[in-house]
């Protein structure tokens, strides 16, 4: 049996390094429309071979989408349309939009939308890395509607990944992901944002950069090619959670603006509470 990974990149890559380590299917298919992507993913030995789409889907029994979720948009129905008993596997950021573009196509039932919640702020073949997805969570999306021997062979490479299995419908996956990844991206950038917009003036504003720095400005390293496309798709929730995340910013704000660090002190202390969530 083989697969067919579209997008080989930090996400794909990993899927496929650990499918290698797990001798899973009999032949690893990459397609991706970079050609240095392609070149680095045999480099790289990621992939057994690299394909056009088209070919790739007559080849392979499992087709695993891995580009942007704006491209999944388009690729989704399309490859529908081409498979006969084939399974797509959809791991993108966002399902809402996603699910509604194929929710009547007659192949439905061949579709599993799932999202590996793991990644890094890199991107790329050469960003994919063993056992990235170790003890994290797979989310399924509306897993009732695949067909059961679909989701079984879905199911069992997040076995193989060695991940946890939770399961949504696509309004919680796009709201909870909003809350715990995308926020966190666009603070990441913002805080990014403000630090070169000072360094314009004090150049030597990175000597004092320290861990804390780098850890809450890590994700502005990601791509804006993958990041882009979420922020439009699951706007509505991003922007909910935005302008909830501005009203603690300011809250911030005035209690030192007013010295009032009594008042400062139980915010921080409020916010400590993450540590039930966050070990």
């Amino acid at each position: 049996m083989n697969i067919a990974i579209v997008g080989i990149g930090l996400i794909g890559g990993s899927i496929a390094i650990r499918l290698r380590e797990t001798k899973t299917f009999d032949k690893i298919i990459g397609v991706d429309k970079n050609e240095n992507n392609q070149k680095k993913a045999l480099q790289l030995n990621l992939v057994d071979e690299v394909l056009p789409l088209d070919e790739a889907v007559q080849q392979a029994k499992v087709i695993v989408l891995c580009t942007p979720v704006d491209v999944i948009m388009k690729l989704a129905p399309t490859i529908l349309d081409k498979i006969d008993d084939q399974v797509v596997i959809d791991m993108g950021s966002t399902k809402i939009n996603i699910l509604q573009k194929i929710a009547d196509h007659p192949k439905r039932g061949r579709y599993v939308a799932a999202h590996p919640m793991a990644g890094t702020e890199y991107s790329g073949p050469e960003a994919a890395i063993p056992n990235l997805f170790k003890d994290k969570v797979m989310v399924y999306v509306e897993a009732f509607k695949s067909d059961e021997d679909a989701f079984d062979i879905a199911d069992a490479i997040t076995d193989q990944l060695e991940m946890k299995s939770v399961f949504m419908n696509a309004e919680e996956h796009d709201i909870h992901t909003a809350y715990v990844s995308h926020i966190s991206h666009l603070t990441s950038f913002a805080l990014a944002l403000t630090v070169l917009e000072k360094e314009k003036s004090q150049g030597r504003i990175f000597e004092l950069a320290g861990s804390g720095f780098e850890s809450t400005v890590r994700l502005a390293k990601s791509s804006p090619d993958m990041w882009t496309p979420i922020f439009k798709q699951n706007r509505s929730n991003v922007l909910e959670v935005l302008e909830e995340h501005i009203k603690q910013l300011q809250k911030l704000h005035d209690k030192l603006q007013d010295e009032d660090y009594e008042g400062l002190h139980k915010l921080i202390k409020k916010s400590n509470k993450i540590k039930r969530i966050i070990k």
